[in-house]
């Protein structure tokens, strides 16, 4: 590839973005390493990542830079190599979110360490998009997003709860202690299921390591919390199809909440597939109506995926406060893989190239209506005063 193409290409597109090649801007970009152009212009946003991670290029503000680019729709100019394309193509036919390759997501991701995350995350170890209507923190919006779950689910004492992809436990938790629910949560984590065990221990709630095709039980409530992403365009049928076999048939309901994409893809960016989240794929709306259709009635789709961007920020500012320690155990290509993860995913949220949905479906709907919550509350000293009467009617 001719260099000097391959630098006044990216340049120019750069200048498209308003992004000055070592400028003053915190989102303007600094080279350090010439090679930088042909491998962008050649691998794309695998090609970005991988030598952001190897030092070749630097930024004051990734997820301003990420912004950018984002809304300048670079990705459609520089197409990445014939490779992806192919990869691509097969994706379409071939099921890489098999049983078996499920496991890779917990291996690579979710069993990194629970030291890494509980310096990241909010004290109760959500790992999922926090609700930031009325917080001014991280473990506000937390907080609010696990209250307005369960008031959306309707939850009741005595009821039976599958949490699928429970993570840490934190749902669980709090369902059961403040909603006299008894929950099963199931993960395939092994330090989240070890973890949320311990978090949900001497409560009503049971913490599997389970795959979710494998459950065969009657619950009055399934909820998933950023679960979704990991299932694959292939298994969007059977995981509709296995939550709808798992619930009662009277006035059971199923909350699903998941990022979302605006363009229905069959493989998510090269760069998180590969560094991040092996095999995942993020769905689009067109992609869960076609898998819920005959199966469900949709009864509220409430999109608040700016929110993700403030919760990727909250957890960036975590992870740099605890970096002097957490570089005992991890090295500085991880720092700097963790930084771009965090930064430009924040970005996909503020140029609002992802959503973040919470999809509430029932088996045959709610007779008279459902009235979702948007949870107008205030949050003081951690403690929830819920403005709005209670939903939830006997």
């Amino acid at each position: 590839m001719n260099k000097k193409f391959a630098k006044k290409f990216i340049l120019d597109c750069m200048d498209s973005c308003g992004i000055t090649l070592n400028g003053n801007n915190p989102w303007d970009i600094h080279i350090n390493n010439e090679e930088f152009y042909s491998r962008v212009l050649r691998y794309g946003s695998l090609g970005l990542g991988e030598s952001y991670m190897e030092g070749w290029w630097d930024c004051q503000h990734i997820d301003q830079f990420m912004d950018r680019v984002i809304k300048a729709k670079i990705e459609n100019i520089i197409t990445g190599s014939k490779m992806l394309m192919f990869k691509l193509m097969l994706l379409k036919f071939i099921n890489i979110q098999t049983k078996e390759k499920s496991l890779e997501v917990g291996k690579v991701h979710y069993d990194l360490g629970n030291d890494l995350f509980q310096a990241m995350l909010d004290k109760r170890m959500n790992y999922t998009c926090g609700y930031w209507k009325n917080a001014t923190n991280l473990d506000d919006a937390q907080l609010a997003k696990l209250e307005l779950v369960c008031q959306k689910l309707m939850l009741k004492p005595g009821m039976r709860v599958l949490d699928i992809g429970c993570g840490f436990g934190a749902l669980a938790k709090y369902a059961a202690e403040n909603y006299g629910v008894n929950v099963v949560g199931v993960t395939i984590s092994q330090e989240q299921c070890e973890y949320a065990k311990k978090n949900c221990s001497n409560l009503p709630v049971e913490i599997r390591f389970q795959d979710y095709r494998d459950i065969n039980e009657k619950f009055d409530r399934v909820v998933s919390l950023g679960m979704f992403e990991h299932v694959g365009h292939l298994n969007y049928p059977t995981y509709m199809k296995t939550v709808r076999q798992n619930l009662k048939d009277d006035d059971s309901i199923f909350l699903l909440h998941t990022i979302g994409n605006n363009i229905s893809y069959v493989a998510s960016d090269e760069w998180i597939t590969k560094y991040i989240f092996p095999n995942g794929i993020i769905p689009s709306i067109s992609q869960i109506a076609k898998a819920t259709e005959g199966l469900f009635v949709m009864e509220d789709w409430h999109n608040f995926g700016a929110d993700y961007d403030k919760t990727l920020m909250g957890w960036y500012a975590n992870f740099e406060n605890s970096w002097s320690s957490l570089n005992k155990k991890y090295d500085q290509r991880f720092y700097r893989m963790w930084r771009y993860y965090l930064l430009s995913c924040a970005a996909t949220f503020r140029s609002r190239a992802n959503q973040l949905w919470q999809i509430v479906f029932t088996k045959e709907g709610i007779k008279g209506g459902y009235q979702a919550p948007r949870l107008d509350m205030k949050v003081k000293n951690n403690e929830i005063n819920v403005k709005l009467n209670s939903l939830i009617q006997a």
